[in-house]
């Protein structure tokens, strides 16, 4: 998935927006309430005027909730995690993660939409330097206790995910967390897409443009095909896990007693999480 680095445009296209670059948008036709959501990326766009973000959102903004797990702009080389929501969803701090909080406020109607957000700490999670390190993969947790985002180096992608029985309690810190100690999860977050995008200018790429470095303008930016032959996303797999109540009358059958049990991990080899097929 990649925007056009080909086609040259003049700058009275670009402003009057006569002729636009061709970019990417694709989500999920798939609703989605909760889940664990792993996103193996060998490759993700970056380079000035760029405005990548892999996130979910509902059809009714923000009433349904925004979670944005991958997002930044330009050649930035840190990942920002943020939600965006109705009035009254506040991030706590301290957490339980390990990156730097932004915005504690997610209400998208105040600070010109800026959401509650906590920015990771590593230099390679996101940019040319997530790219030139073979990308990673960043899992998302989602349940009525928090929204959890954690992010891994290639070489550090715990057994099992690899495994595909993956276990977040088995896993260091998230460098995110949304916890329900100051938001309602359930009633803030409901019935989201999953959505791939690259953004070029926009609200956050076009008026930071000038503060990072960037030459000239963002239009003029635009302009260039050889500016976005960077902005590409390459996906290895995006699996979404749910849980699932496990039938474990087998182990009680010397007591005669029969029980349903939700497992919250694997256990004696039967995986906790279900599989579920993700259709764009």
């Amino acid at each position: 998935m990649h925007v056009d680095s080909k086609t040259v445009l003049t700058l009275q296209e670009v402003m009057f927006r006569t002729k636009l670059r061709k970019s990417v948008r694709i989500h999920s036709k798939t609703l989605y309430n909760q889940g664990l959501f792993i996103l193996d990326v060998a490759q993700a766009p970056w380079g000035c005027a760029t405005w990548p973000a892999y996130w979910l959102a509902g059809f009714t903004w923000p009433d349904d909730g925004e979670i944005d797990i991958i997002e930044n702009v330009h050649s930035n080389l840190s990942n920002q995690v943020a939600w965006h929501t109705d009035p009254g969803c506040w991030l706590t701090t301290p957490g339980n993660f390990t990156g730097i909080v932004g915005s504690t406020n997610c209400d998208g109607y105040v600070n010109y939409n800026k959401g509650c957000g906590i920015v990771d700490q590593s230099i390679a999670s996101f940019g040319p330097t997530f790219n030139e390190k073979g990308g990673g993969v960043y899992a998302m947790k989602w349940d009525d206790m928090s929204i959890d985002v954690w992010f891994f180096y290639r070489s550090a992608i715990p057994r099992n995910i690899l495994d595909g029985l993956p276990d977040p309690s088995a896993w260091p810190l998230p460098s995110a967390s949304l916890s329900n100690v100051g938001c309602n999860i359930r009633k803030y977050f409901k019935n989201l897409m999953l959505i791939f995008d690259t953004t070029l200018c926009g609200d956050w790429a076009g008026t930071s443009y000038s503060v990072v470095g960037c030459p000239g303008s963002c239009e003029e930016k635009v302009m260039d095909p050889h500016s976005f032959e960077n902005a590409t996303w390459s996906i290895n797999y995006l699996k979404v896990y749910n849980k699932t109540v496990i039938n474990t009358s087998y182990l009680e059958a010397n007591t005669g007693r029969v029980q349903l049990a939700v497992l919250s991990r694997a256990s004696i080899g039967v995986a906790f999480l279900v599989f579920l097929a993700l259709s764009f």
